[in-house]
């Protein structure tokens, strides 16, 4: 066997089991969201869906109001974060690719440094901030904010926000750098404004970075724990609250959430694979 082919059997060994190591506790974690045990791992008890929809001394993820409110609860931050992320990290990317500022490197550092900093320091900074602002404020008898900076479902997004929109930038600054320059010249050349340069040029060529900055905006806050741990209120997120079943209660509930989990994700992936084909 020549180093050829040997390089090629570690390679092929080596991807082997990178997938294995990724895929095998998913894997176990679906089987085990039909065990027939109160227990969340192994043996092996026989098949039930009481995990899923039981209703009596087992309750089920479907009846499970707690649950069902969490899953709502990230669900319902996961589509305003990433929304507003969007439309944050267009303007940023177009600021950034289009502008001849001088200072544009400097805000560009500051724009992608909540990628370096640690969500959970992350997460601390932003309590400890909207916390002065907010005793600041009810020493002036302003309590309007008090919603909003508190920790709660809103500081969660603004928190989420911080750090996804750069996320979302990034993917937009990667499709806006494809286009073709002549494209704008020749629209401004004949007359059109550059609202409608913007409106019939630049968003429908990056149409496709748009709808993925969207769908990872909101996987991103979906699955966000250390930020969102520390601004988090009386409503959890989904994630938040697996954590408190793991740590007090361990219920195997936890596995069919995460079996639910696993298969929405891959049914999107799987969809966005087929819808690709087809545009080739």
């Amino acid at each position: 066997m020549n180093f050829s082919k040997k390089f090629n059997f570690l390679m092929y060994l080596y991807v082997i089991l990178f997938f294995v190591f990724l895929l095998t506790p998913l894997v176990v974690i679906s089987i085990l969201a039909f065990n027939n045990a109160d227990y969340i791992g192994f043996p092996f008890k026989g098949f039930t869906l009481d995990w899923f929809f039981g209703n009596g001394k087992r309750i089920g993820v479907f009846n499970n109001n707690e649950l069902l409110n969490s899953i709502y609860i990230s669900i319902k931050t996961g589509l305003i974060v990433s929304f507003v992320s969007l439309i944050i990290g267009l303007f940023s990317a177009l600021y950034f690719e289009k502008s001849n500022s001088k200072i544009k490197n400097f805000f560009y550092f500051f724009g992608i440094s909540p990628l370096i900093i640690p969500g959970v320091i992350l997460g601390i900074a932003i309590l400890a901030y909207t916390s002065e602002i907010t005793l600041f404020l009810d020493n002036k008898e302003i309590f309007y904010f008090d919603d909003f900076l508190s920790p709660g479902f809103w500081l969660v997004i603004i928190g989420q926000i911080s750090f996804i929109s750069s996320y979302s930038m990034l993917i937009i600054m990667a499709q806006l750098k494809k286009l073709d320059p002549t494209l704008e010249e020749a629209a401004l050349s004949l007359k059109a404004t550059k609202s409608e340069v913007l409106r019939y040029i630049i968003i429908p060529f990056l149409k496709p970075s748009l709808i993925k900055a969207f769908l990872a905006g909101f996987l991103l806050s979906f699955s966000n724990f250390n930020t969102t741990v520390f601004l988090v209120g009386s409503d959890p997120t989904l994630p938040i609250y697996l954590f408190s079943q793991v740590k007090y209660s361990l219920s195997p509930v936890v596995n069919a959430v995460s079996f639910l989990v696993i298969i929405s994700i891959t049914l999107v992936g799987i969809i966005n694979f087929f819808i690709e084909i087809g545009k080739k």
